[in-house]
């Protein structure tokens, strides 16, 4: 029997978490039904989620999961690592074109971006034409754009240099320094942070942190993965984003509430509205 992580806490005031894969599971374990995870999350203060899907399969469960839930929007992308496995890179870009317009609740192209750890250096070339082409679907559909960025810091700032970044933008599980933020932040990113802020080795992350702007912070889970502390480990889902909202909280020495009131109005600002 699986024993899942318990509840924390509600939070003071509803946030969004801005990046979750309610289709996925985790160490041989199913996923939450999708109604039950809703509520959890619902219960604790997270009423709302952007579901991303990153490959084919997952894109379209996500338009029908917005398409079906009024608390879901999507995204929809062929993830980084995704792309060097691909047969057909055009015809998989075309398909996403095609989802990413098959619903007005699809807000978002992503995760799309570089990762140099789990990608050699063979890949790298189709990862890149792969980003700067979903970089150019974004702009053209007004989508926002979610950036998967892994041991890539430069490469991707150097691509979305070139590019031209979309009006919305979205580092996705913001995994850089404070430097780093800083360069995004000029360039008019939203900074994601998942339960990695939440750990006390990650202290780049956690100095990246205190210094975003409160208008430009947002909160995710990255589920079933990077589960924050105190279940470090175990499978994460949106009913955590409380664990993940307080270390933010006082790391800033932001007023909890206050915070919480910025993440929902920064999230709905960053995926182009309410839902």
């Amino acid at each position: 029997m699986i024993v899942r992580p318990p509840a924390p806490e509600p939070l003071p005031h509803p946030v969004v978490d801005n990046h979750c894969h309610l289709d996925m599971g985790r160490g041989g374990e199913a996923p939450l039904p999708v109604a039950e995870a809703l509520a959890a999350a619902a219960a604790v203060g997270v009423p709302r989620i952007v579901q991303i899907g990153c490959d084919l399969s997952g894109a379209r469960w996500a338009v029908e999961a917005a398409a079906t839930y009024d608390a879901l929007v999507a995204g929809v992308a062929i993830h980084p690592n995704e792309a060097p496995r691909l047969p057909d890179l055009d015809a998989a870009l075309a398909e996403i074109e095609r989802l990413a317009q098959a619903h007005d609740k699809v807000r978002a192209v992503g995760e799309t971006g570089l990762d140099t750890y789990r990608t050699g250096a063979e890949g790298r070339a189709i990862q890149e034409e792969s980003f700067r082409r979903h970089i150019e679907l974004a702009k053209r559909l007004d989508k926002t754009l979610v950036i998967h960025d892994r041991d890539a810091h430069d490469e991707v700032l150097r691509v979305v240099d070139d590019e031209g970044p979309p009006e919305r933008w979205v580092m996705h599980c913001y995994s850089g320094d404070a430097g780093f933020a800083r360069a995004c932040l000029d360039r008019g990113a939203h900074l994601s942070f998942a339960g990695t802020v939440t750990f006390k080795n990650a202290g780049s992350v956690r100095d990246a942190a205190r210094i975003v702007p409160i208008d430009k912070i947002l909160v995710e889970t990255d589920a079933p993965y990077l589960t924050p502390m105190p279940h470090r480990g175990r499978t994460n889902a949106s009913y955590l984003v409380p664990h993940t909202v307080r270390t933010l909280a006082d790391l800033r020495k932001d007023d909890l509430e206050r915070l919480c009131a910025a993440i929902e109005t920064n999230t709905e600002t960053a995926f182009g509205g309410p839902w």
